[in-house]
């Protein structure tokens, strides 16, 4: 009797919630300002975000941080994995559960201010003698498949985007928004008026949290929820104020 219920007490921890919340995992990639390592500890907008809703919903989910790609292969080869900070199109839309937006954004390309001569349509930026984007994700596929024949695939992150247009390697750089250029800009010490946003929108969409097909159905609308409730409390807008501030500074 006494190990039929030691037995059973086993099944039970086994089976318990605790090691069913271990089995799910978060990814998400280095992109600032909505995902990226500071101090060694993974921050950003999107970030704090994620562990609001994981806050409301008592989950306690592994963060890893991973190159883009293989983030999104994690996502459509690990199960029960959730991304964030991604954008939500046609051809991934069967791909996921989706939770969001958290926050909707533009990517434009940008060249140096003092550029000659200056780009200002979509005609001269497919006649550009270089435009620089990182080795693998959305925006380079966007260009590919819109006929760009001048883009140099080479960026591993970010920073060296920026890096390559000061040293002037590259006549333009694609793969941020807005306020990723921003926070780029003052970590690597750019000054105001060096960058020049050509006026030509690559990509408009919402970033979102994706969940893979086989995560539990109430773990998503749960976290729905609990977005709503950041949403409606207002603390949503004090993250997005709070980087923006950051950006700003």
């Amino acid at each position: 009797m006494k190990h039929s219920i030691f037995t059973v007490a086993l099944l039970c921890l086994l089976l318990g919630s605790p090691v069913r919340a271990e089995q799910y995992q978060v990814v998400t990639e280095e992109w600032a300002p909505y995902n990226y390592l500071e101090n060694n500890q993974l921050t950003g907008m999107s970030t704090e975000i994620v562990r609001g809703i994981m806050a409301l919903t008592g989950d306690n989910f592994e963060v890893v941080l991973l190159p883009s790609m293989r983030g999104i292969r994690e996502s459509k080869t690990r199960p029960k994995t959730i991304i964030y900070s991604l954008f939500r199109t046609a051809e991934r839309e069967p791909l996921y559960k989706w939770v969001g937006p958290i926050v909707e954004e533009s990517i434009y390309p940008y060249q140096l201010a003092n550029a000659q001569p200056p780009v200002n349509s979509l005609e001269q930026l497919l006649h550009a003698p270089r435009i620089t984007t990182r080795q693998a994700g959305l925006i380079p596929d966007i260009l590919q498949a819109r006929g760009f024949n001048n883009l140099q695939r080479i960026a591993t992150e970010s920073r060296q985007l920026y890096r390559l247009l000061l040293a002037g390697r590259t006549d333009i750089i694609v793969g941020d928004t807005a306020a990723g250029v921003a926070y780029y800009s003052r970590q690597l010490n750019i000054a105001p008026g060096t960058l020049r946003q050509i006026p030509v929108e690559i990509y408009r969409s919402s970033l979102y949290i994706a969940f893979s097909r086989d995560c539990d159905d109430k773990l998503v609308a749960a976290w729905a929820d609990a977005l709503e409730q950041l949403r409606h409390s207002g603390e949503l807008a004090r993250i997005q104020d709070r980087y923006s501030q950051r950006i700003g500074q």
